[in-house]
């Protein structure tokens, strides 16, 4: 589920609409958690659908650690992606304002974390070359997204939480610790170490 302050709004031709922020959401603060609505599927039921539904899946769902893909139930599958997002993923099913986001700021996240199985062409961004997210740039970029996560998850007991109760059970402990400043978050690059 998407922070309650936030909405669909248009963008441009090229890239159709993005979700936008309605008031601000400060640093730290859950932007998205997984939700018992959202929908998990394997390729196989994808695969088992018209080409039409087949197609708007894989447009919009991501795929998680566990080689399944979650299409998420609400506004959040229209975030785009940014080089320089204010959004950062973590381990933990949850999503993390990366900084302070101004109303009517869009809300964009680095698609690299959403386990893509093939390159992502973008559009060109300011202060960036870079125009095509790589399914491996996870290698590259985990350093980076681990230091955002760290940082913003020092703010997550300073500011308002009205997606907290979404923590998942068995990351409630260790997200707590962590907001705490008694255990450290488990680095990114975990999600993709083989079992």
């Amino acid at each position: 589920m998407l922070h309650p302050d936030t909405e669909i709004r248009f963008v441009n031709e090229k890239i159709g609409v993005g979700v936008f922020a309605t008031k601000m959401i400060p640093k730290g603060t859950i932007i998205w958690a997984l939700d018992d609505l959202d929908i998990i599927l394997n390729e196989e039921e994808i695969e088992a659908l018209d080409s039409l539904r087949r197609e708007i899946v894989y447009k919009y769902a991501y795929l998680n650690d566990d080689d399944f893909y979650v299409l998420c139930w609400d506004h959040a599958r229209y975030m785009n992606h940014s080089f320089s997002p204010n959004v950062v993923s973590t381990v933990y099913e949850i999503e993390l304002a990366s900084r302070d986001i101004l109303p009517g700021e869009q809300i964009t996240c680095d698609y690299a974390t959403l386990g893509l199985d093939e390159p992502f062409e973008c559009e060109p961004e300011e202060g960036t070359s870079s125009t095509i997210v790589m399914p491996n740039d996870y290698l590259n970029r985990y350093k980076e997204w681990d230091k955002l996560a760290r940082e913003a998850f020092e703010h997550l007991n300073q500011v308002d939480q009205p997606l907290r109760h979404l923590i998942r059970l068995e990351f409630v402990d260790k997200v707590n610790g962590i907001a705490e400043g008694l255990a450290e978050p488990d680095s990114f690059l975990t999600l993709y170490e083989e079992d």
